[in-house]
Protein backbone atom coordinates (compact mmCIF):
# COMPACT_ATOMS: atom_id res chain seq x y z
CA UNK A 1 0.00 0.00 0.00
CA UNK A 2 1.66 3.18 -1.17
CA UNK A 3 -1.12 5.63 -0.33
CA UNK A 4 -2.15 5.73 3.33
CA UNK A 5 -3.56 9.23 3.77
CA UNK A 6 -7.27 9.01 4.56
CA UNK A 7 -7.20 5.23 4.95
CA UNK A 8 -8.24 3.35 8.09
CA UNK A 9 -6.05 1.27 10.41
CA UNK A 10 -7.08 -0.96 13.31
CA UNK A 11 -4.46 -1.71 15.97
CA UNK A 12 -4.96 -4.07 18.92
CA UNK A 13 -2.85 -3.61 22.03
CA UNK A 14 -2.91 0.05 21.01
CA UNK A 15 -2.63 1.74 24.39
CA UNK A 16 1.07 1.08 24.98
CA UNK A 17 4.29 -0.30 23.56
CA UNK A 18 4.48 -1.26 19.91
CA UNK A 19 0.74 -0.77 19.48
CA UNK A 20 0.84 2.83 20.67
CA UNK A 21 3.82 3.52 18.40
CA UNK A 22 1.97 2.03 15.43
CA UNK A 23 -1.05 4.21 16.10
CA UNK A 24 1.10 7.33 16.28
CA UNK A 25 2.92 6.43 13.07
CA UNK A 26 -0.26 5.69 11.14
CA UNK A 27 -1.88 8.91 12.39
CA UNK A 28 1.17 10.87 11.24
CA UNK A 29 0.57 9.45 7.76
CA UNK A 30 -2.96 10.87 7.80
CA UNK A 31 -4.71 7.60 8.58
CA UNK A 32 -7.81 7.27 10.74
CA UNK A 33 -7.09 4.79 13.50
CA UNK A 34 -9.21 2.46 15.60
CA UNK A 35 -7.44 1.82 18.91
CA UNK A 36 -8.28 -1.47 20.63
CA UNK A 37 -6.99 -2.42 24.07
CA UNK A 38 -8.18 -4.18 27.20
CA UNK A 39 -6.83 -1.40 29.46
CA UNK A 40 -9.65 1.12 29.45
CA UNK A 41 -7.85 3.94 31.27
CA UNK A 42 -4.67 3.72 29.19
CA UNK A 43 -6.76 3.46 26.04
CA UNK A 44 -8.67 6.61 26.92
CA UNK A 45 -5.44 8.49 27.60
CA UNK A 46 -3.92 7.41 24.28
CA UNK A 47 -7.04 8.35 22.34
CA UNK A 48 -7.25 11.74 24.05
CA UNK A 49 -3.61 12.59 23.36
CA UNK A 50 -3.87 11.57 19.72
CA UNK A 51 -7.11 13.47 19.32
CA UNK A 52 -5.56 16.64 20.71
CA UNK A 53 -2.78 16.20 18.15
CA UNK A 54 -5.39 16.24 15.40
CA UNK A 55 -5.75 12.55 14.63
CA UNK A 56 -9.09 10.87 13.91
CA UNK A 57 -9.28 8.03 16.42
CA UNK A 58 -11.90 5.58 17.64
CA UNK A 59 -11.04 3.88 20.95
CA UNK A 60 -12.70 0.52 21.61
CA UNK A 61 -12.14 -1.52 24.77
CA UNK A 62 -11.45 -5.01 23.45
CA UNK A 63 -10.52 -8.40 24.86
CA UNK A 64 -8.90 -10.08 21.86
CA UNK A 65 -9.14 -13.51 23.51
CA UNK A 66 -12.94 -13.30 23.12
CA UNK A 67 -14.46 -13.77 19.66
CA UNK A 68 -17.50 -11.63 20.44
CA UNK A 69 -15.31 -8.75 21.59
CA UNK A 70 -13.25 -8.75 18.38
CA UNK A 71 -16.35 -9.08 16.21
CA UNK A 72 -17.80 -6.07 18.05
CA UNK A 73 -14.54 -4.20 17.35
CA UNK A 74 -14.91 -4.89 13.63
CA UNK A 75 -18.55 -3.82 13.68
CA UNK A 76 -17.60 -0.56 15.37
CA UNK A 77 -14.75 0.15 12.96
CA UNK A 78 -16.90 -0.33 9.88
CA UNK A 79 -19.90 1.47 11.37
CA UNK A 80 -17.91 4.58 12.27
CA UNK A 81 -15.24 4.72 9.57
CA UNK A 82 -16.73 2.68 6.73
CA UNK A 83 -13.69 0.56 5.89
CA UNK A 84 -10.49 -1.00 7.22
CA UNK A 85 -7.33 -1.02 5.13
CA UNK A 86 -4.61 -1.96 7.61
CA UNK A 87 -5.15 -4.45 10.44
CA UNK A 88 -2.46 -4.87 13.10
CA UNK A 89 -3.14 -7.91 15.27
CA UNK A 90 -0.66 -6.76 17.87
CA UNK A 91 -1.97 -7.44 21.39
CA UNK A 92 0.22 -9.82 23.36
CA UNK A 93 1.09 -11.08 26.84
CA UNK A 94 3.87 -13.18 28.33
CA UNK A 95 4.41 -15.58 31.19
CA UNK A 96 7.36 -17.80 32.00
CA UNK A 97 8.65 -20.78 33.90
CA UNK A 98 9.45 -24.44 33.43
CA UNK A 99 7.05 -26.03 30.95
CA UNK A 100 6.06 -28.84 33.31
CA UNK A 101 5.40 -26.44 36.18
CA UNK A 102 3.34 -23.80 34.38
CA UNK A 103 -0.36 -24.18 35.08
CA UNK A 104 -3.23 -24.73 32.69
CA UNK A 105 -4.28 -21.16 33.42
CA UNK A 106 -0.84 -19.91 32.29
CA UNK A 107 -1.22 -21.69 28.98
CA UNK A 108 -4.84 -20.64 28.49
CA UNK A 109 -4.16 -16.98 29.16
CA UNK A 110 -1.11 -16.75 26.90
CA UNK A 111 -2.60 -18.72 24.02
CA UNK A 112 -5.93 -16.93 24.42
CA UNK A 113 -4.41 -13.51 23.80
CA UNK A 114 -1.42 -14.26 21.58
CA UNK A 115 -2.90 -16.97 19.37
CA UNK A 116 -6.67 -16.71 19.54
CA UNK A 117 -6.38 -12.92 19.37
CA UNK A 118 -4.78 -13.31 15.93
CA UNK A 119 -7.35 -15.89 14.84
CA UNK A 120 -10.26 -13.72 15.94
CA UNK A 121 -8.76 -10.69 14.20
CA UNK A 122 -8.37 -12.55 10.92
CA UNK A 123 -11.88 -13.96 11.03
CA UNK A 124 -13.50 -10.67 12.02
CA UNK A 125 -11.73 -8.38 9.57
CA UNK A 126 -10.22 -10.18 6.58
CA UNK A 127 -13.52 -11.19 4.90
CA UNK A 128 -14.72 -7.58 5.08
CA UNK A 129 -11.38 -6.24 3.88
CA UNK A 130 -11.53 -8.56 0.87
CA UNK A 131 -15.14 -7.65 0.16
CA UNK A 132 -14.26 -3.94 0.27
CA UNK A 133 -12.10 -4.42 -2.81
CA UNK A 134 -9.41 -1.95 -1.75
CA UNK A 135 -5.72 -2.59 -1.24
CA UNK A 136 -5.21 -3.81 2.30
CA UNK A 137 -2.58 -5.18 4.64
CA UNK A 138 -2.62 -7.42 7.71
CA UNK A 139 0.29 -7.23 10.15
CA UNK A 140 0.43 -10.01 12.73
CA UNK A 141 2.78 -9.45 15.66
CA UNK A 142 4.78 -12.59 16.40
CA UNK A 143 8.30 -12.40 17.85
CA UNK A 144 11.79 -13.73 17.33
CA UNK A 145 10.37 -16.23 19.83
CA UNK A 146 8.36 -17.46 16.85
CA UNK A 147 11.61 -18.37 15.08
CA UNK A 148 13.85 -19.34 18.02
CA UNK A 149 13.01 -21.54 21.01
CA UNK A 150 14.14 -19.89 24.22
CA UNK A 151 13.79 -21.85 27.49
CA UNK A 152 11.31 -20.92 30.22
CA UNK A 153 8.95 -19.37 27.65
CA UNK A 154 6.92 -22.39 26.49
CA UNK A 155 3.45 -20.82 26.17
CA UNK A 156 4.81 -17.61 24.66
CA UNK A 157 7.00 -19.44 22.15
CA UNK A 158 4.20 -21.81 21.19
CA UNK A 159 1.86 -18.90 20.53
CA UNK A 160 4.41 -16.98 18.48
CA UNK A 161 5.49 -19.95 16.36
CA UNK A 162 1.78 -20.42 15.62
CA UNK A 163 1.41 -16.77 14.60
CA UNK A 164 4.27 -17.12 12.12
CA UNK A 165 2.74 -20.13 10.40
CA UNK A 166 -0.75 -18.66 10.42
CA UNK A 167 0.65 -15.56 8.74
CA UNK A 168 2.44 -17.64 6.11
CA UNK A 169 -0.73 -19.62 5.42
CA UNK A 170 -2.79 -16.43 5.18
CA UNK A 171 -0.27 -14.99 2.71
CA UNK A 172 -0.61 -18.04 0.46
CA UNK A 173 -4.40 -18.12 0.68
CA UNK A 174 -4.86 -14.45 -0.13
CA UNK A 175 -2.46 -14.70 -3.07
CA UNK A 176 -4.12 -17.84 -4.43
CA UNK A 177 -7.59 -16.30 -4.26
CA UNK A 178 -6.52 -13.06 -5.92
CA UNK A 179 -7.31 -10.85 -2.92
CA UNK A 180 -5.85 -7.35 -2.77
CA UNK A 181 -4.90 -7.83 0.89
CA UNK A 182 -1.25 -8.49 1.74
CA UNK A 183 0.35 -9.85 4.91
CA UNK A 184 3.37 -9.16 7.09
CA UNK A 185 4.53 -10.93 10.23
CA UNK A 186 6.41 -8.82 12.74
CA UNK A 187 9.15 -10.71 14.60
CA UNK A 188 10.79 -8.27 17.03
CA UNK A 189 13.58 -9.03 19.44
CA UNK A 190 13.72 -7.08 22.68
CA UNK A 191 11.68 -3.87 22.49
CA UNK A 192 11.20 -1.42 25.36
CA UNK A 193 7.59 -2.27 26.18
CA UNK A 194 5.56 -3.31 29.23
CA UNK A 195 5.07 -6.91 28.11
CA UNK A 196 7.05 -8.07 31.12
CA UNK A 197 4.28 -6.55 33.24
CA UNK A 198 1.39 -7.94 31.20
CA UNK A 199 0.14 -9.91 34.21
CA UNK A 200 -1.55 -6.64 35.22
CA UNK A 201 -4.24 -7.45 32.65
CA UNK A 202 -4.63 -11.13 33.47
CA UNK A 203 -8.27 -11.99 34.23
CA UNK A 204 -9.03 -13.22 37.71
CA UNK A 205 -10.36 -16.56 36.48
CA UNK A 206 -6.97 -17.33 34.89
CA UNK A 207 -4.81 -16.30 37.85
CA UNK A 208 -3.19 -18.88 40.07
CA UNK A 209 -0.95 -19.14 43.10
CA UNK A 210 2.08 -20.35 41.14
CA UNK A 211 5.33 -18.80 42.35
CA UNK A 212 8.58 -18.74 40.39
CA UNK A 213 11.52 -20.46 42.06
CA UNK A 214 14.73 -18.43 42.59
CA UNK A 215 16.29 -19.56 39.29
CA UNK A 216 13.20 -18.46 37.36
CA UNK A 217 13.11 -15.17 39.25
CA UNK A 218 16.71 -14.57 38.16
CA UNK A 219 15.75 -15.28 34.54
CA UNK A 220 12.84 -12.88 34.85
CA UNK A 221 15.18 -10.20 36.17
CA UNK A 222 17.47 -10.56 33.17
CA UNK A 223 14.47 -10.56 30.85
CA UNK A 224 13.17 -7.31 32.35
CA UNK A 225 16.60 -5.69 32.00
CA UNK A 226 16.74 -6.70 28.34
CA UNK A 227 13.31 -5.21 27.76
CA UNK A 228 14.28 -1.94 29.43
CA UNK A 229 17.27 -1.57 27.14
CA UNK A 230 15.41 -2.77 24.08
CA UNK A 231 14.65 -1.07 20.79
CA UNK A 232 12.35 1.98 21.03
CA UNK A 233 8.83 1.07 19.85
CA UNK A 234 8.85 4.00 17.42
CA UNK A 235 11.67 2.35 15.48
CA UNK A 236 9.64 -0.85 15.20
CA UNK A 237 6.63 1.13 13.99
CA UNK A 238 8.77 2.71 11.27
CA UNK A 239 9.78 -0.77 10.09
CA UNK A 240 6.15 -1.86 10.00
CA UNK A 241 5.16 1.18 7.98
CA UNK A 242 7.94 0.44 5.50
CA UNK A 243 6.78 -3.19 5.20
CA UNK A 244 3.20 -2.11 4.54
CA UNK A 245 4.31 0.37 1.88
CA UNK A 246 6.66 -2.09 0.18
CA UNK A 247 4.76 -5.36 0.71
CA UNK A 248 7.48 -7.06 2.76
CA UNK A 249 6.38 -10.20 4.57
CA UNK A 250 8.95 -10.84 7.33
CA UNK A 251 9.79 -7.90 9.57
CA UNK A 252 12.89 -8.76 11.62
CA UNK A 253 13.83 -5.87 13.87
CA UNK A 254 17.19 -7.11 15.12
CA UNK A 255 19.67 -8.07 12.36
CA UNK A 256 22.02 -9.69 14.88
CA UNK A 257 19.42 -12.39 15.53
CA UNK A 258 19.35 -13.56 11.92
CA UNK A 259 22.40 -15.76 12.49
CA UNK A 260 20.77 -17.78 15.30
CA UNK A 261 17.76 -18.29 13.00
CA UNK A 262 20.08 -19.50 10.25
CA UNK A 263 21.81 -21.86 12.71
CA UNK A 264 18.44 -23.24 13.82
CA UNK A 265 17.39 -23.95 10.25
CA UNK A 266 20.69 -25.70 9.52
CA UNK A 267 20.31 -27.79 12.67
CA UNK A 268 16.85 -28.87 11.51
CA UNK A 269 18.19 -29.93 8.11
CA UNK A 270 21.08 -31.75 9.76
CA UNK A 271 18.83 -33.47 12.32
CA UNK A 272 20.73 -31.95 15.23
CA UNK A 273 19.47 -30.88 18.64
CA UNK A 274 18.71 -27.15 18.91
CA UNK A 275 21.54 -24.98 20.16
CA UNK A 276 21.01 -22.25 22.72
CA UNK A 277 23.22 -19.20 22.55
CA UNK A 278 20.72 -16.40 23.08
CA UNK A 279 17.13 -15.84 23.99
CA UNK A 280 14.52 -13.40 22.68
Amino acid sequence: MKELDGKVAVVTGAASGIGRALVERFAAEGMKVVLADIEEKALGTAAEELGVAGATVVPVVTDVSKEASVMALADRAYAELGAVHVLCNNAGVATGGLSWELTEADWQWTLGVNLWGIIHGIRAFVPRMIAGGDDGHVVNTASMAGLLSAPFMGPYNASKFAVVTISEVLHHELAMTGAKVKVSVLCPGFVATQIGESDRNRPDELRDAFQLDPAMEQFRGVFMQMLASGLPPAEVAAMVLDAVRNDRFYILTHPELKEPVRARMEAILDGEAPAFGTFV
